[in-house]
């Protein structure tokens, strides 16, 4: 049985108006929303810190990145390339810490989904 039979049957056992609910919450909510998302709930103030860090990382290593191509000698090279990199490359570490409380808060709303289907079946 594959998962659209199984969606099949389900939206058959569901009324019309269980259906319509189901229709409007289960829409998934596009990648914007999803990511701000991020900044609500428990933690929201460990993510605006890690966001505010990671955007000023980004923007140091491109300033330094700018500098780094502007430069003709090999030791301004290494002055500005060096720090460039790690800052990048820190961005983008901290830019994929964030991505686990991105699917954490999808997988919570899925289960609300299927807490939601079991009620209905119950009352």
């Amino acid at each position: 049985m594959s998962s659209n039979d199984v969606d099949r049957l389900i939206a058959e056992a569901m009324s019309a108006e269980e259906r319509a609910l189901m229709e409007k919450i289960s829409a998934e909510p596009h990648f914007v929303r999803q990511t701000l998302s991020i900044f609500s709930g428990r933690n929201w103030w460990v993510n605006v810190i890690l966001a505010v860090f990671q955007g000023v990382a980004f923007l140091g290593g491109l300033y330094a990145a700018w500098k780094f191509f502007g430069t003709s000698d090999v030791l301004s090279a290494l002055h500005w390339g060096l720090p460039s990199v790690t800052l990048l490359l820190m961005a983008a570490t901290v830019k994929m810490g964030l991505m686990p409380t991105i699917e954490a808060n999808r997988v919570i709303r899925e289960l609300k989904r299927i807490e939601l289907q079991i009620a209905r079946m119950r009352g």
